[in-house]
């Protein structure tokens, strides 16, 4: 008889090697903590591939920007610095010039539905976006609730008061902004909250849910609900050698994957807008509503320098412009329908 469980055992622990030898073990990186909701859609991603493969796949996931950065996440991520990662190409030097700037082409999708639908479009329809993601597979395209402008200790209620502010911005409002007399700079969001803490920024243009999910809420009194238009981008990311490394049933488990990381980074992003005010309710933010005129006169000077940024993309040989008429088509056929129809009949 012991004979018998000595063999049992060790057939046990054959098979759990086994099995251990068939599980394809990738890392995935991001900068943020565990705790925000981008890293809670992400687990609820990991979660998802874990059981759908069966064991094949085992994610170990590495936050809080310990593996990758905001700045060079695109070539940390060909490179293998990580299997997979949050990807942010908006905050990226160089090689990344049409994505930097389209976000500023969006005017008119206001969900987040929307926007990735149409950031779809742009992508088919532009081979520049490939060429500015070789070396990736794209895994989730990420779009966002609308931005308003947040502010240490100086309201906003009207365009006229942005003069004279220190404001971090996105890459394609710079222009709008700086025209508007404000001192308009661009950094990463995680260096924000000690910015406007210290008083070396007066203000952010952010989405509400910043005010609880980056603490934002502590370090400042206003909240202009300016609506800025907000673009997609591609979020998530697996350097292609390591995709094409895997098996064709992996591959399977991580495209079918793609909708459902998507859906969860929409859902937590809701989520979290309605907790950001709720948080800065109880703070003590002040919401301060803008004029309708002040919103349109906003729209105009965006789109204006919108179409500006994607004919300077010119001097890079790149057709930015085609790309902003193209999307500026698909967003009036939104505003008529509520729909994204590519080519925007």
């Amino acid at each position: 008889m012991k004979h018998i469980w000595i063999a049992v055992l060790c057939c046990c622990i054959a098979c759990v090697a086994a099995a251990q030898e068939n599980t394809r073990i990738l890392t995935y990186a991001s900068p943020y903590s565990p705790n925000h909701p981008f890293s809670r859609a992400d687990k609820t991603w990991i979660q998802w591939v874990e059981e759908q493969s069966e064991g094949n796949l085992e994610i170990n996931a590495l936050w809080s920007g310990a593996l990758i950065s905001s700045e060079q996440s695109l070539l940390e991520i060909r490179h293998g610095v990580a299997d997979i990662g949050l990807i942010t190409p908006i905050y990226v030097r160089g090689g990344a010039h049409l994505l930097r700037v389209q976000t500023g082409f969006y005017g008119g999708a206001e969900t987040y539905e929307q926007q990735v639908a149409l950031y779809r479009c742009l992508a088919e329809a532009s081979p520049q976006y490939a060429r500015e993601l070789e070396g990736l597979k794209i895994l989730a395209v990420q779009g966002g609730a609308l931005p308003g402008v947040l502010t240490r200790d100086r309201p906003v209620r009207s365009l006229e008061d942005l003069k004279g502010l220190r404001i971090r911005v996105p890459t394609e409002l710079l222009r709008v902004l700086q025209d508007l007399g404000a001192d308009a700079v661009s950094m990463p969001m995680r260096d924000v909250y000690s910015a406007l803490a210290k008083g070396v920024l007066d203000g952010v243009v952010a989405p509400a849910d910043t005010l609880k999910s980056l603490h934002f809420g502590e370090v400042a009194s206003y909240y202009t609900r300016l609506k800025v238009p907000r673009g997609a981008y591609p979020a998530r990311a697996m350097g292609l050698r390591c995709w094409l490394s895997l098996s064709d049933a992996n591959r399977a488990v991580l495209d079918a994957a793609i909708p459902v990381w998507e859906a969860a980074m929409t859902e937590e992003i809701r989520v979290a807008e309605t907790a950001g005010e709720a948080e800065g309710r109880r703070l003590g933010v002040d919401f301060i509503d803008i004029a309708p005129e002040e919103q349109r006169r906003f729209e105009a000077l965006y789109e204006a320098e919108s179409e500006r940024n994607a004919h300077d993309l010119g001097r890079f040989g790149i057709d930015g412009i085609s790309v902003f008429r193209y999307a500026r088509r698909i967003a009036r056929g939104i505003e008529r329908t509520g729909k994204v129809m590519c080519g925007g009949n």
